[in-house]
């Protein structure tokens, strides 16, 4: 049973979870192929394009001006204002100073959350696929992991409410919902969003809402959030981060909104976890939020059509089946006859030299899948789907 006391590896006595906790397929995958520089690596989340010259041109003027000091463990207060400012505008509604806490990622971000919420025993319902690493947070913390998978063809991916609050027990803290949805490209309407609303406030459990891509989306201009309709004070906790809508993976800076008597336990957890994140990155945030509206437009543009390509030509082989993705920069399609994603795409790999991820990764609902990153340049795009065609059209 979960939490409780277990036999330990006497050559290495570390906790049961921890010792069990599963290695990432992804990076297992990506491990292998870096070994071979011929490989094209799409398995990671990661655009090809570097962080942009202004902001990093704002984390220079930073070292010069000595920000190289620890920051307050909420933040710097010029960010914190920055991220109230832009969020207030984005979703037309006013996000104050004191439900925002800034994070070292929104990886950090999901660890402090997971910290916060779960005891040994408590679950977590979680809509999948979905990227893998929040999961093994509660894992961490000794809780269980409830998956509701989402269903797909190739008109798209949808969620069964009725599942999802069937899969709420008396242990249930929290309801997980990724959306705009990595790896799926899934994004979860309002209509469907109010009713999760309307469940957790009836029920007193927490939303972890993790909207990361919510710039990264083609058919509208902003993805709908759950701080569009949540009061202030509801049980709603929203994660973003720096590294997708700004291409500042490796600087590790996100943020967290929730209702305002959680952020001192976030602060305290801030201190105990990492003190705060990085100065520097904090202030090439500051201009980043303020001045990158016109390179996340540009960076969408480029997705946009990166996507077409990859829905035109993948979408078109013979054994591949694939929805076409409303939003991030990941394509999910399943393969004629294959049943074990893990072992197909290493195979995959070593023949075609692409590597990509396996849907098994995801959770549930993903096995018969496999994960492209399309956000590269045209001509990686093109070289990689050229060495995959002879496979998938077969």
């Amino acid at each position: 049973m979960i939490g409780t006391s277990k036999q330990r590896d006497p050559t290495l006595p570390i906790r049961h979870q921890v010792g069990k906790l599963e290695d990432s397929l992804i990076r297992e995958i990506a491990h292998e192929g870096m070994k071979d520089p011929d490989i094209i690596p799409l398995w990671f989340g990661e655009p090809d394009l570097p962080t942009p010259n202004f902001i990093i041109s704002a984390a220079n003027q930073a070292l010069r001006d000595g920000h190289t000091f620890y920051a307050p463990n909420l933040g710097i207060p010029e960010l914190r204002e920055t991220l109230s400012t832009y969020m207030s505008e984005l979703y037309k509604r006013q996000i104050n100073v004191d439900r925002l806490a800034v994070t070292s990622a929104a990886m950090n971000g999901m660890m402090i959350i997971a910290e916060t919420l779960i005891d040994p025993g408590d679950n977590i319902v979680a809509v999948t696929p979905v990227w893998p690493n929040f999961l093994r947070c509660v894992e961490i913390m000794s809780g269980e992991i409830r998956m509701v998978p989402l269903s797909g063809n190739t008109s798209g991916w949808k969620l069964d409410l009725d599942r999802l609050f069937a899969a709420c027990n008396k242990e249930t803290r929290a309801i997980y919902i990724n959306s705009p949805n990595n790896p799926t490209g899934w994004v979860m309407e309002r209509k469907q969003q109010r009713a999760v609303l309307d469940f957790c406030r009836d029920k007193g459990l927490w939303i972890i809402s993790d909207e990361v891509y919510s710039r990264i989306i083609y058919d509208q201009s902003l993805a709908p959030s759950f701080i569009e309709i949540a009061e202030p004070e509801d049980l709603v906790i929203v994660i973003n981060s720096f590294s997708k809508s700004w291409a500042m993976t490796g600087w590790r800076l996100g943020w967290v909104t929730g209702p305002p008597r959680l952020t001192p336990v976030i602060e305290k957890l801030n201190e105990y976890n990492v003190a705060s994140p990085s100065s520097v990155a904090q202030h090439a945030g500051i201009t980043a939020i303020r001045d990158g509206d016109n390179f996340i437009a540009s960076m969408v543009d480029r997705y946009r059509l990166a996507r077409d390509v990859i829905h035109q030509r993948l979408g078109s082989m013979s054994k591949v089946h694939m929805p076409q993705p409303a939003a991030a920069f990941y394509a999910f399609f399943s393969v004629d006859g294959m049943t074990d994603s893990r072992h197909f795409a290493k195979k995959l790999m070593h023949e075609t030299k692409v590597g990509l991820a396996p849907g098994a990764a995801f959770g549930a609902g993903g096995e018969n899948y496999l994960r492209i990153c399309y956000a590269k340049s045209p001509e990686i795009l093109s070289s990689a789907l050229d060495r995959l065609a002879p496979v998938f059209n077969l």
